[in-house]
């Protein structure tokens, strides 16, 4: 068994959509980013990567590279996901936590759960997605930005 934990943080600015999770979530600012900066799979892709000894997301999706422009981060988690797997590992579970205080997501969490463990092939118990705010301190507590971290078992 090994243990990995990923972190992430983006500032949020107006005109991007705000994507969690993988679910679109409506707000009035979206997440700052090279990706589409969804911080939560990003930091379920820096823990499994972690856990398997295969450095860090932004080692294998570089921002400077254009192709990950844009792009939806399930799908680097989904080759993630296929790198571990390469590596004769499977996915035990997972807990994470998103830094938010705005907006609220408790009722987004079962969506993205659904969801992160459909782009994992994996049953929905072993993901586990919570939320909390920061009390109105730092850039998260002033709206500024949204971060999410994981910790990850895999063997």
């Amino acid at each position: 068994m090994r243990i990995g934990i990923g972190y992430d943080i983006h500032r949020l600015v107006p005109g991007r959509k705000l994507v969690l999770g993988g679910i679109e979530i409506p707000f009035e600012k979206g997440l700052d980013g090279h990706s589409d900066a969804d911080v939560l799979v990003h930091a379920i892709c820096d823990a499994l990567l972690g856990a398997a000894g295969l450095n860090d997301i932004g080692f294998w999706f570089p921002d400077s590279d254009p192709a990950y422009k844009g792009i939806d981060s399930l799908i680097l988690l989904k080759r993630c996901h296929e790198m571990i797997k390469n590596k004769n590992f499977s996915i035990k579970n997972f807990d994470t936590t998103v830094f938010a205080e705005q907006p609220k997501i408790s009722s987004y969490r079962e969506a993205m759960t659904d969801k992160i463990a459909h782009c994992l092939d994996c049953k929905v118990g072993i993901v586990n997605v919570k939320a909390t705010t920061t009390e109105g301190l730092g850039m998260i507590g002033k709206g500024e930005g949204i971060a999410a971290m994981c910790v990850a078992l895999i063997g």
